[in-house]
């Protein structure tokens, strides 16, 4: 292959060699398919970030190498979830011609990107992590396989020797990444929690919960924005001491500021992609500082800075680099071109960059891929926080697993227990349809007493876990309530305190009170507080009901417009000559003419219309009938409206519900509300900030006879009585598939769930919770909650019941075109009532010799005077010379030369 660089001088060369040269560099190039400027583009989600930097510095280096070629970069800026502006963005890439699209890293808009470039064949390089990754796609992805990553942090977890822990996960993703290590334990092994960081800022409530667990050992995965805040609230909760260990799952712990937690103790353990401490890639980071980048004015970064999605950026881009040096041996001709045209070398491109058998030396260490084109042969360095900063305590990779320096983590093993055989006290209250008494006439003994939805899920579970059980009633129905002054709990919650029972089984709320003396499963049921009331009534008849077909808006715009036409047929009628008649057509010569649009006709010219009534006044001008015209069309459709929306309203029953949400019951004083007497319903408005609930609580504590024993109470009071119910939404469904006349108000105050309470730290937990999560998947949870609320018991009696619809008056913008319409048409006759007068003082201007200013000015003096129906007629001599500028008739093709309307019938 010919060299793209050819030296010439004129010393050396004659004007004959440079041409044959350069005919021969021609065909050179022609035929080998070599670019001298190779177009990339990237894609990120903010300007001046560090992965744009780290993009350009990778292009300088490379063109630094000078391989005859030019890598030409071309950056567009997308939000994450602007699916139009991530298309726009990536055809103004493919319509420059890029060769590839680096980016971005959101899994959303990557996948947009992704979409296009497997239509159009276009190389799409990732760095992000990601679970979908596809061996067929002209895709590549850099960042470690998600499968790899979480058998790093089970083998971490192992080695610890860690028997019980914590999973603190910010989002599902994070569950993902750690699926290994919540498949790695089964039923008989160890407990492991898991525990969501909620998306507020304040962390402190959860911590504070993990903290009362007495648990020492957590995972914390969470983004590397929202690490800092989380250790921050941790060590103000008391989690930030010697007597915790932590394993932090991001990639890039590196570059935050640890220096707060030096000398706390925690053991803090986390992972990095980028050795940065190793000469390799400081060599690399400070040889950027001898870069310049064209227009740009970004702070040098330094090795402990470096971000691993920046510098996984880097390594694509020198692999592609690589790549495009090999493409060279296969006689490209064409680069892309378009977003509509298939380029047909993107597959060889990316299988190129997928080749198992080469290897690049990046910031990240060896990049490799295997046989389906993944990265799952990396290097992870394992390091932990010390007095000094971090330090390298060991080493991940595929081949020889973990590599740790020093010695494990001691912790206490706990005795195992296992449920294999064991017989379980449950605990259970009557509350329907979580655990009720057989209505039957048999004597019934144990088990066979009771039914109901958490009997039968306690079956399922047993028999999946092997174990036994026998139900114990709870006879106070009190589910567990802390008292303030006593510290003490009350009902389920302090019979599995004194270890009176195993397990609780019913509508049991998990909150963080009960969670910080008991233990719950993941929650079987999720739920929240509504208001149970009567289903609407009908509305009481209205003196003025015949007003409801419009609203308020639409009566006083069409009122107005009735005005207002009114006022223009006036206007006009005035200003048109034609509506000047003879009112004694047998006098030839009249004195004056009269008009019959006075204010008092034109308003009851358009009432008559808009009654479909009609009137003895009839427009004789052009304008003034287009006026009536367009006034009829107007009231067609208005009238059309109101008699089908009037029909309407008398063919519906209109219902009235006094409250439709919790603020309209909290501001009114005629319907009384309560809750169950010591549930969490309650005290859900006890502990809450807002000021409403509070309130509300007030209200409820001082108002004799609100609060109710349980739930069925609560159900009798609101049948017969003005009262409104508080309740979970799964009760209130469970009652009003039974009770017809009942219904859920507003939406749920809050979010919740329903779990199976224990003991602390009882090695069962996970074994249960696991059970739970398999009858969810299988849809067997479903089944029973089907089954027992709308199959046993009366239930599905009201699945047919059919709620009246309320009917809206028509609102502006439902008939706001017609009113629309109706200005056009009047603005137009306007213009029709000028053309008619300037016509007809034209034409008399000609005739009677009398200049067109003089008799345009008169005219409009007349009509400006708004007031008599009386015109007097103009009189001029045969020669057309003046006689009198005061009094004068309008010619027109309608009228004689008296100024009447010409008649050739004789009248009759």
């Amino acid at each position: 292959m010919l060299g793209s660089h050819l030296f010439i001088t004129d010393n050396c060369w004659s004007k004959k060699n440079v041409l044959v040269s350069l005919i021969i560099l021609f065909c050179a190039i022609q035929n080998c398919g070599c670019f001298t400027e190779i177009k990339i583009g990237a894609l990120f989600h903010g300007e001046n970030s560090q992965q744009e930097q780290t993009f350009q510095l990778a292009v300088a280096h490379v063109n630094k190498k000078q391989h005859g070629y030019e890598l030409k970069p071309y950056v567009q800026y997308v939000e994450e979830h602007d699916v139009l502006q991530v298309d726009a963005a990536v055809c103004d890439l493919l319509s420059n011609g890029v060769w590839a699209i680096f980016g971005p890293n959101s899994s959303s808009a990557s996948e947009q990107v992704q979409s296009i470039c497997d239509t159009i064949e276009i190389p799409h390089i990732e760095m992000r992590w990601n679970t979908k990754q596809r061996r067929q796609d002209v895709a590549l992805n850099l960042y470690p396989h998600p499968k790899a990553l979480s058998r790093v942090y089970a083998d971490l977890v192992k080695a610890w020797k860690w028997k019980s822990f914590t999973i603190l996960f910010e989002s599902d993703e994070g569950l993902i990444r750690l699926s290994y290590v919540l498949k790695m334990y089964g039923p008989k092994d160890f407990t492991v929690t898991v525990r969501h960081l909620n998306d507020s800022s304040n962390y402190r409530p959860v911590l504070r919960r993990v903290k009362r667990s007495g648990e020492i050992n957590f995972i914390l995965d969470c983004s590397i924005q929202n690490l800092p805040e989380i250790m921050k609230q941790a060590q103000q909760v008391g989690l930030m001491t010697d007597a915790y260990n932590f394993i932090i799952t991001t990639m890039d712990v590196h570059t935050i500021d640890l220096e707060p937690y030096q000398h706390g103790g925690t053991n803090i353990t986390g992972f990095q992609l980028v050795d940065t401490m190793s000469e390799h890639v400081q060599s690399i980071i400070n040889s950027w500082k001898n870069f310049e980048i064209e227009d740009a004015d970004w702070p040098d970064i330094e090795p402990e800075e470096i971000e691993v999605e920046s510098a996984l950026l880097y390594d694509a881009v020198l692999l592609f680099d690589n790549t495009v040096r090999e493409m060279r041996d296969l006689h490209i001709e064409d680069s892309p071109s378009g977003c509509d045209n298939v380029w047909g070398h993107g597959h060889s491109f990316i299988n190129l960059m997928r080749d198992r058998y080469k290897t690049l030396r990046g910031l990240t260490g060896p990049v490799h891929f295997d046989y389906e084109g993944f990265r799952t042969d990396f290097m992870l360095h394992i390091v932990e926080l010390t007095g000094d900063g971090l330090q390298k305590i060991g080493t991940w990779n595929s081949t020889t697993g973990l590599s740790l320096i020093r010695e494990e983590i001691s912790t206490e093993v706990r005795q195992e227990e296992s449920l294999q055989n064991r017989t379980l006290i449950v605990l259970t209250a009557i509350s329907k349809p979580y655990g009720m008494r057989v209505d039957t006439s048999q004597t019934l003994k144990g088990n066979d007493m009771y039914e109901g939805f958490g009997i039968d899920l306690i079956h399922e579970i047993a028999i999946m876990l092997g174990f036994n059980y026998t139900f114990v009633l709870q006879l106070d129905s009190k589910y567990g309530t802390l008292n303030k002054e006593t510290k003490k709990w009350d009902g389920m919650v302090r019979e599995l305190l004194e270890g009176n029972a195993d397990l609780a089984i019913t509508d049991l709320t998990i909150t963080a009170e009960r969670e910080s003396a008991v233990d719950f499963t993941m929650p079987f049921m999720n739920l929240g507080i509504a208001i149970l009331y009567k289903k609407p009534m009908k509305a009481a008849p209205k003196l003025f009901s015949f007003m409801d077909p419009f609203s308020k808006d639409v009566w006083i715009v069409m009122f107005a417009a009735y005005i207002g036409v009114s006022l223009m047929l006036f206007v006009m009628g005035r200003i048109s000559p034609y509506e000047w008649t003879n009112p004694y057509p047998c006098i030839e010569e009249p004195e004056t003419l009269e008009n019959q649009f006075t204010l008092s006709n034109s308003l009851w010219f358009t009432i008559g219309s808009l009654m479909q009534q009609g009137t003895e006044i009839a427009p004789i001008a052009v304008s003034t009938r287009m006026v009536a015209g367009i006034w009829w069309f107007f009231t067609l459709i208005m009238v059309s409206s109101y008699t089908a929306n009037l029909a309407a309203f008398l063919t519906v029953e209109s219902m009235y519900q006094p409250i439709k949400n919790v603020k309209d019951l909290a501001d009114q004083n005629t319907i009384k509300y309560g809750a169950k007497r010591g549930g969490s319903t309650l005290n859900f408005f006890r502990d809450s900030e807002d000021e409403i609930y509070r309130r509300m609580y007030n209200t409820m504590i001082n108002t004799p006879g609100v609060l109710t024993k349980d739930n069925d109470e609560g159900v009798e009071k609101v049948k017969n009585s003005n009262y409104a119910f508080f309740m979970e939404s799964t009760s209130i469904e469970y009652v009003t598939e039974r009770n017809c006349d009942l219904t859920q108000v507003g939406d749920k105050l809050d979010n919740k769930g329903y779990g199976i309470a224990m003991r602390k730290n009882m090695t069962y937990r996970n074994s249960l919770s696991t059970a739970v999560l398999k009858l969810q998947e299988t849809g067997r949870l479903q089944a029973l909650k089907n089954k027992w609320w709308k199959e046993e018991r009366g239930g599905g009696q009201c699945v047919d019941a059919e709620e009246n619809t309320d009917v809206s008056g028509l609102k502006l913008e439902n008939v706001g075109g017609v009113f629309v319409v109706l200005m056009g048409g009047v603005v137009f006759a306007i213009f029709v009532t000028f053309f008619e007068l300037l016509w007809d003082v034209g034409h008399k201007s000609l005739k009677e010799k009398i200049p067109f200013k003089t008799l345009l000015m008169e005219e409009l003096r007349f009509v400006a005077k708004l007031h008599g129906t009386t015109k007097p007629v103009r009189k001029y001599n045969q020669d057309a010379e003046v006689e009198d500028t005061n009094n004068f008739i309008p010619l027109s093709p309608y009228t004689n030369s008296y100024g009447f309307v010409d008649s050739k019938e004789p009248l009759t």
